[in-house]
């Protein structure tokens, strides 16, 4: 195994998305948090500065580059600043939903959606959440019954990221009562009869991201909107998990890495007893414990995106790195939190956001114990 290396390239890219998120992230986010959802103008810039649709074939708009390299680089930059929701849009699009647009939509599906995707004049979405059913799939009950030349769904959806900002939504839908063999994916507009977009999530974090319900009443989906063969959702979904889980866990690292970065900024500045509070003894050795804990987890996270970049990351490896990786963010934002004291749970210190924000990390993608599950089949145990 050896680590990740990036390129000149790479690093050209990274300085310019570091620009971006600077001049049009950090300066909005307190706004879009107050509104509730980031603005969609964010990835109509994004689309012109080339961060978005990366494989994406050139006939199609895209650049081509197969390459998560720069996937990584973009979820770095965002997270590190902050700006957990808007990081997690962009995962969304260029992480989680694109795959299955570049790898399973045939040449025609493939002309009618991505070209949007690479502008970022269409922000997708993924829907496969229910109220009954979240980490296990065969729970899900929307239906979907063949009519002619359209399946008609039925069914409602939770937890659904770009829920008010998706344009286009990945939905699983199940069209036979088999656990496995009965799910199919289909690619539906959020303009199509049928289709509602339900509440906005209360959540107690990420209040910049549009967590939404979603209901299907007699939605009509043409046949020529299926993803791939009827029956094959389930091994369609399974087969991008790894990438999901590697894409949440480098938001993990770089978000825990950015509220350590602003507490070693405070720590320095604030006084306690006459003194900065990081010459306290407890608060240095709080430090040098969070800074060799991330140090090994960025290690750990270059190792898994030089596999998955060589096509060798496995299910479980992900899953060791995803669980780690965002446990340690919800660590190391508690331990901040309790480095800023009484100020640190106040809204108006990044801190106290970084906190709420972490917490969910443990649990979408694949809870922890999820997590454990698949290591512990992988040791055959």
């Amino acid at each position: 195994m050896s680590a990740i290396a990036y390129e000149s390239e790479h690093r050209q890219f990274r300085e310019s998305v570091a620009r971006f998120v600077a001049e049009n992230i950090t300066p909005a986010h307190e706004e879009w948090e107050s509104a509730g959802q980031w603005d969609r103008g964010l990835f109509v810039e994004a689309g012109k500065a080339g961060m978005l649709g990366f494989p994406v074939a050139e006939e199609f708009g895209g650049p081509g580059v197969e390459d998560f390299r720069y996937h990584a680089i973009v979820i770095d930059e965002v997270a590190r600043s902050g700006a957990a929701a808007e990081a997690i849009a962009f995962s969304l699009q260029n992480d989680v939903v694109l795959p299955y647009l570049t790898e399973l939509a045939t040449p025609e599906q493939q002309a009618r959606w991505l070209p949007g995707v690479v502008t970022g004049e269409t922000v997708l979405g993924i829907a496969m959440t229910e109220p009954g059913a979240g980490s296990d799939l065969t729970g899900i009950r929307t239906n979907a019954v063949r009519d002619g030349d359209h399946y008609v769904i039925n069914g409602a959806k939770t937890f659904i990221s770009n829920g008010r900002n998706g344009d286009l939504f990945v939905v699983a839908a199940r069209t036979s009562s088999d656990p496995h063999k009965g799910l199919t994916l289909f690619v539906v507009p959020a303009d199509t009869p049928g289709f509602e977009r339900g509440r906005k999530l209360d959540k107690i974090g990420l209040q910049a991201q549009d967590t939404s319900e979603l209901a299907f009443t007699d939605m009509r989906v043409p046949v020529a909107d299926r993803l791939g063969e009827e029956g094959q959702g389930f091994y369609q979904l399974v087969r991008n998990l790894p990438q999901e889980r590697l894409s949440l866990s480098v938001g993990a690292v770089a978000a825990a890495e950015g509220v350590f970065a602003r507490t070693l900024d405070y720590i320095r500045e604030r006084t306690a007893f006459g003194a900065p509070i990081s010459s306290f003894q407890n608060t240095k050795f709080v430090a040098a414990e969070i800074a060799t804990e991330l140090d090994i987890a960025r290690t750990f996270l270059d190792d898994c995106i030089a596999e998955h970049v060589d096509g060798k990351l496995t299910a479980a490896r992900a899953a060791r790195l995803k669980w780690w990786a965002t446990e340690l963010q919800v660590r190391v934002a508690d331990r901040c939190l309790q480095l800023h004291g009484g100020y640190g749970y106040m809204r108006e210190y990044p801190v106290s956001r970084a906190f709420v924000d972490a917490r969910i990390q443990t649990i979408y993608g694949g809870t922890t114990e999820i997590m454990k599950t698949i290591i512990a089949k992988d040791l055959g145990i």
